[in-house]
């Protein structure tokens, strides 16, 4: 049987919601999103991965931290996270390319095939967005349209925009601190 611990913190676009199982290697999310709750999460984990029961807590040392640091503006705290999402060689890469995909920088689906090594693949780099289990720590909300529009988003387009937004209003308070 496995377990594994769930959290919930609240944020400035709601409650978001980390699925973890603990390995030996230390904490891995196996799903998050903007959810009050595991029920939402659960059914988008790999069947392999997915656990038999769960057990809430407050916190989740490295991660929940990492995800408010992240609402509080600190962009870079979610990267060393360790995520475990499981599907075929292409979404396993593309979810891992999506990683390098910078704050404030979002990139077009047709972008983000080539990045994922499929130039023509947009249907498939549109899917690993779509398939994405675990929502902010792989910035799949930094994938838009090929005009510039938000495409789709799990957990809703108004969070989709709050994030971009967010992530290119500390940039520009970045660049003009450096000025």
């Amino acid at each position: 049987m496995t377990i594994a611990r769930t959290a919930t913190i609240y944020t400035q676009i709601g409650p978001f919601t980390v699925i973890v199982a603990d390995t030996p290697e230390g904490p891995v999310v196996l799903a998050s999103g903007w959810t009050p709750g595991p029920d939402d999460l659960l059914p988008v984990i790999s069947p392999s991965l997915r656990p038999d029961t769960t057990t809430e807590v407050r916190r989740i040392e490295g991660i929940t931290d990492a995800a408010v640091a992240y609402h509080e503006g600190d962009f870079a705290a979610v990267d060393s996270v360790v995520v475990q999402q499981l599907s075929g060689p292409f979404l396993m890469h593309a979810w891992e390319m999506l990683r390098t995909v910078k704050p404030g920088e979002p990139v077009t689906y047709s972008e983000f095939a080539v990045l994922s090594g499929r130039p023509t693949a947009i249907r498939g780099a549109a899917s690993a967005c779509a398939r994405n289990a675990a929502a902010l720590f792989v910035p799949c909300h930094r994938v838009l349209r090929t005009d510039g529009s938000l495409g789709g988003f799990r957990w809703g387009l108004p969070a989709k925009r709050w994030l971009l937004d967010h992530e290119s209003d500390l940039r520009s308070l970045d660049a003009s601190a450096e000025s």
